[in-house]
């Protein structure tokens, strides 16, 4: 069983880092041609990219369900718990733009840090505490020209699958802007790829479902750590639902706060 995971893994990997390979000339060439000024033919193609690498690994069998987006320019700010890193091809599924914050460690890298650019991705450099409202208003820029963009508020993968706490800086963002926040779920590609190793996990079924919306115009600055927790809880809701729990044995701070209490 171990060696049919490695060998499984290692094909995987081959595919995946050929067709990154392969990429890079095709977004060159549409960057090219696309005069659009937040790129949005270009960072189509880029997420099409995760696509593929879905496809070419047996493991991951993904099942999208919720609401319907009918405009693709309609801008959202898009906010999603955060399991692994297959979250990443995963969500780039959904069928519209969205501009997504990286660390600015990979738009460094070869191939990868490049098609970052070129799609126009944001970068984040999370020891640079004072980055934070270039980071913001640059993703302002791109709501304001009808591209959403993408969050994981946790700030990094859950280390136990369980939501914690959300960052407030993409509702705070989606209430200054006045657009509405798309909240995503996901559930089950946590063992897809394990953090700090190479070996996929066994198959499984994934869960992405898109929550209903929820309008920010009637909204102001104070309400953005109510807002945040109100999204973070349709999220924990969902997992529950799917695991057929108790939104407190999905909720870390819940879940934690038992901890100390006994």
């Amino acid at each position: 069983m171990i060696v049919h995971s490695a060998l499984r893994s290692i094909w995987i990997w081959f595919a995946t880092v050929s067709l990154i390979v392969m990429w890079l000339p095709l977004l060159a060439f549409i960057r090219v041609f696309d005069r659009d000024p937040v790129r949005y033919r270009t960072g189509r193609w880029f997420r099409r990219l995760g696509v593929a690498m879905t496809r070419v690994n047996p493991a991951w069998q993904l099942h999208i369900s919720g609401e319907t987006i009918t405009d693709p320019r309609r801008p959202f700010v898009v906010v999603s718990n955060h399991q692994s890193h297959a979250d990443i091809p995963l969500i780039s599924h959904l069928p519209w733009e969205m501009k997504w914050l990286a660390k600015v460690e990979l738009f460094g890298l070869p191939v990868v840090g490049w098609m970052l650019k070129l799609a126009g991705d944001i970068p984040v450099d999370r020891k640079d505490k004072r980055q934070g409202v270039a980071v913001l208003s640059m993703a302002g820029n791109y709501l304001k020209q009808k591209c959403s963009v993408m969050f994981f508020p946790e700030g990094t993968r859950s280390p136990d699958g369980r939501v914690h706490s959300f960052n407030e800086g993409a509702f705070r963002l989606a209430i200054k802007a006045g657009v509405p926040i798309l909240p995503l779920a996901v559930e089950g590609s946590r063992n897809c790829l394990p953090k700090n190793g190479w070996v996929f996990g066994p198959p499984g079924d994934i869960q992405l479902k898109v929550l209903p919306p929820v309008e920010t115009t009637e909204l102001i600055a104070s309400d953005t750590g109510e807002l945040t927790e109100r999204i973070r809880q349709m999220i924990i809701r969902q997992i529950a639902e799917w695991r057929n729990v108790s939104p407190e044995e999905v909720d870390a701070k819940t879940t934690k706060r038992a901890g100390v209490a006994a």
